[in-house]
């Protein structure tokens, strides 16, 4: 067990599986009182008697981020029940909204593109809102966004997906100008492919998993617990004098020219 954390009281949001349960896993071992948000509450107990097992402190709340009420809640039953809010990762989204739904902008339906804008982003501003006024109660704090490489590059697909983490990635810039002086950094994480169970039914199965794979620099894709160590880096003092920045978790993907994966492939073959 870590120490980064001790004392501190950490919101995870869409902590009931994947990247989310990961982080909140390890803000708990790091001595943090967890807060597992998401949308399926029982999702979120599975979360917390993980952390429970281990010897953490951890409270499950059914959570969307697409409803402002339940966005103030959160944080206001958090602050009641630990004193206060320190760290928020703000990992959720609308995942439902994203893959085979995201059709190109040709033939984007506006419907779902204001509804992906109004949970991903809307509601991540609104995270970062009602956190903000208790973070200020304890003199400052850290919040964490999940971005994502579609919001620093282009896609045959996903338009909505992506633009609204653009989004995300320009919002944690003006929150940390915001808040700076009062002593909330916030800073965002952009990852590449993932492995978990939602990903590996799709862009990490089969000839997709090795065409993304040939993309990376890495001889491996990533997992959730390198996008949980990330998290916990800016999150904790360690990152002190880090703020307003998009942190790239994803194996070089976007780090090297189009052509790069042919040529390592024709070296290869000679």
């Amino acid at each position: 067990m870590s120490s980064e954390l001790v004392e501190k009281v950490a919101v995870v949001t869409g902590a009931g599986s994947g990247i989310g349960a990961e982080s909140a896993r390890r803000f708990a071992r790091a001595g943090a009182a967890v807060v597992v948000a998401d949308l399926n509450l029982e999702a979120a107990q599975s979360t917390v008697a993980d952390i429970h097992q281990a010897g953490g402190t951890a409270a499950a709340v059914a959570f969307d981020l697409g409803d402002e009420q339940s966005i103030k809640e959160l944080m206001a039953s958090t602050a009641a029940q630990f004193g206060g809010i320190d760290v928020v990762f703000n990992n959720a989204a609308a995942v439902h909204l994203a893959g085979a739904k995201d059709t190109p902008i040709e033939h984007a339906g506006a419907e779902l593109w204001d509804e992906t804008m109004r949970i991903n982003l809307r509601g991540t501003m609104l995270c970062t809102q009602f956190a903000a006024q208790y973070m200020l109660q304890r003199g400052g704090g850290s919040i964490v966004n999940t971005a994502s490489d579609a919001g620093v590059s282009g896609d045959l697909g996903h338009p909505a997906y992506g633009a609204s983490k653009a989004g995300i990635i320009n919002l944690t810039k003006y929150a940390a100008v915001e808040y700076g002086k009062r002593g909330i950094r916030c800073n965002a994480i952009a990852p590449g492919l993932i492995v978990t169970p939602a990903t590996e039914a799709t862009w990490a199965a089969g000839p997709m998993r090795d065409i993304m794979l040939r993309q990376h620099l890495t001889p491996y894709l990533g997992s959730p617990k390198d996008i949980a160590e990330a998290a916990l880096f800016l999150a904790s003092e360690r990152s002190r004098f880090i703020s307003g920045q998009l942190l790239h978790v994803d194996g070089g993907l976007l780090a090297h020219h189009p052509y790069v994966a042919d040529l390592v492939a024709l070296s290869d073959q000679g």
